[in-house]
């Protein structure tokens, strides 16, 4: 038998809520200087700690960076602002959402 959603009432196998939501997030990627002339990388407004901790980990090991993730927000070391929009695109967020 399916499980059924209790927001919806349909089936879980219909649709993907993940997805939806990832079209609705406003993503905010800034490049900032810090001390010692070291720029970090912030991508912030992620919905829930766990899914900005998934990203940050997938993100630093792509870019080949280090980094950490604090709540919602993910900071990464060196600029990488148009690598991470493009990671974003690839992982299916909306492209006008994500101010950069």
């Amino acid at each position: 038998m399916q499980e059924i959603d209790k927001i919806s009432g349909l089936p879980k196998d219909l649709f993907d809520i993940n997805k939806i939501t990832k079209e609705q997030q406003k993503i905010k990627i800034i490049v900032i200087k810090r001390k010692f002339s070291k720029v970090v990388t912030i991508v912030s407004g992620f919905e829930d700690q766990e899914t900005a901790k998934e990203m940050g980990k997938e993100m630093k090991r792509k870019f080949a960076c280090g980094g950490t993730t604090k709540g919602t927000e993910i900071e990464l070391q060196g600029d990488h602002k148009r690598k991470a929009k493009d990671f974003l695109l690839s992982k299916g967020y909306n492209e006008e959402l994500i101010d950069a």
